[in-house]
């Protein structure tokens, strides 16, 4: 299986995934390997990312998108970490 990846000087460079099953291995433990290193390698998200063709500027409001969300999601966990702060009792140094 070959993955293709497209850099940013557009240079395309080809990811090749070997596994190779083992003697008495089941199939489905290589395959589950197989899958493994294909997440790793960001193969999928590269084919659906490049999928279909977007226009710049939806591109850009996609990003900015992304960027909202991201940023809406660490303030929510900035506030439930300062609330679970909140809820703890408080220690005394001295004994």
């Amino acid at each position: 299986m070959a993955g293709v990846r497209v850099t940013s000087t557009a240079q395309v460079e080809k990811t090749v995934i070997l596994v190779t099953v083992r003697e008495n291995e089941p199939f489905e433990k290589a395959l589950r390997r197989f899958r493994r290193k294909v997440e790793r390698e960001g193969i999928r998200k590269d084919i659906k990312k490049n999928s279909f063709y977007l226009k710049p500027g939806e591109k850009r409001r996609l990003k900015q998108r992304l960027a909202e969300k991201r940023r809406r999601k660490a303030l929510r966990r900035a506030a439930r970490r300062a609330a679970k702060q909140s809820s703890r009792p408080y220690r005394s140094s001295s004994k």
